[in-house]
């Protein structure tokens, strides 16, 4: 097997395996603690621009299996793990998971310390990184690392043209920042007809579709650059359409209300990520998968309220607006594959474009 290496922008390099696509590759260097889904993981669009770092050791163990995955392809830069199963076993298998990455031109690297990788992540924050096959002319690979940024994160992930999922007597409008399929599916099995849009339709666009509500999707990047979609979501505030986001869209609602967000020192990125609702005392175990966060008390009084909070750093994970029939979340309720303990929410939404129409 080839050697390969990941570098780090503070100069750290860790010596490994090449697995999937050969060649060299640039990104935000991140870890997910999940222990499984890694096919969920690899498609989900919100890791657009990052190379992902598994925690669990041993990645591949049930193969390739396409049915599970969360978009048309892999949007993430790289991914890191610690072992690579090479013969899965699953009845539901399609291949090998190195083939698959090797397919969708995934640079990948195993056999390094990915605890020593995820410490160092946690103690210095999110750093960038390149996986590449030499260390030669280091000083010119260091600048370029340094120099990297993600960037237009919703653009390069968004739908390119309108299309429906579901036949449903409801319509919801879906706008798609780099939406997972989960999301449709779930309101599709709840009696909806979903229009997924790109994320470059006006909203007098989205409202000539006559929507019984407007659901807004996970995407990556940082939400405060994403100034068109923004004024967007201030223009549909206007018309007091019934609204839920997730994730990106939690985050793009906020601060088209009034909000800020900052970017946490590594992110929650995984399938256990405990969250509080401040309303019923009752804590869920979530799927989360975002490095931006909503600061808590940047919300004008009066506009809304911050429902749930992460039980670990206390960050807000989900705000009920008190001017206008609307609730974002900034973990995934959708949660393929898992945990489904806030998969009501959905239920919420739906009971609410039916009270708004009532």
């Amino acid at each position: 097997m080839k050697k390969a290496y990941l570098i780090l922008a503070n100069g750290d390099v860790y010596e490994g395996r090449s697995i999937g696509a050969e060649g060299e590759s640039l990104g935000e260097v991140v870890f997910t603690t999940g222990m499984g889904s890694y096919m969920e993981t690899l498609t989900d669009p919100s890791y657009y621009g990052q190379i992902i770092t598994q925690t669990f050791p041993l990645i591949g163990n049930y193969g390739a299996i396409p049915e599970d995955r969360e978009s048309a392809r892999a949007y993430c830069r790289g991914y890191i793990v610690r072992e690579l199963c090479r013969y899965g076993s699953n009845f539901r298998k399609q291949g090998e998971l190195g083939d698959w990455l090797t397919d969708h031109g995934v640079v990948g690297l195993e056999g390094i310390d990915t605890r020593r990788l995820t410490r160092t992540i946690r103690e210095s924050g999110v750093m960038n990184g390149m996986i590449t096959p030499s260390t030669d002319d280091m000083e010119d690979k260091l600048a370029r690392i340094k120099a990297f940024r993600v960037k237009d994160a919703t653009r390069s992930t968004t739908t390119k043209e309108t299309y429906t999922v579901g036949d449903g007597k409801r319509k919801i409008v879906l706008v798609d920042y780099g939406a997972k399929y989960n999301i449709d599916r779930e309101l599709a099995k709840r009696g909806s007809t979903v229009y997924v849009v790109p994320c470059t339709m006006t909203a007098e666009e989205m409202l000539a579709l006559s929507p019984d509500g407007i659901m807004l999707s996970n995407g990556g990047g940082d939400p405060a650059e994403a100034k068109f979609e923004i004024e967007q979501i201030k223009k549909l505030n206007e018309r007091r359409v019934p609204m839920f986001g997730i994730c990106l869209g939690h985050q793009l609602m906020a601060i088209a209300s009034g909000a800020k967000t900052h970017k946490l020192k590594y992110g929650h990125r995984g399938a256990n990520q405990p969250v509080k609702d401040l309303v019923t005392g009752r804590v869920y175990i979530t799927s989360q998968n975002h490095g931006y966060a909503v600061k808590n008390r940047s919300l004008p009084a009066g506009v809304g309220k911050v429902r749930y909070i992460n039980a670990n750093d206390k960050t807000c994970e989900g705000i009920d607006y008190i001017d206008r029939p609307c609730f974002t979340v900034q973990f995934h309720p959708e949660a393929h594959g898992g945990p489904l303990d806030t998969e009501f929410l959905f239920d919420r939404f739906i009971a609410m474009t039916e009270e708004h129409h009532a």
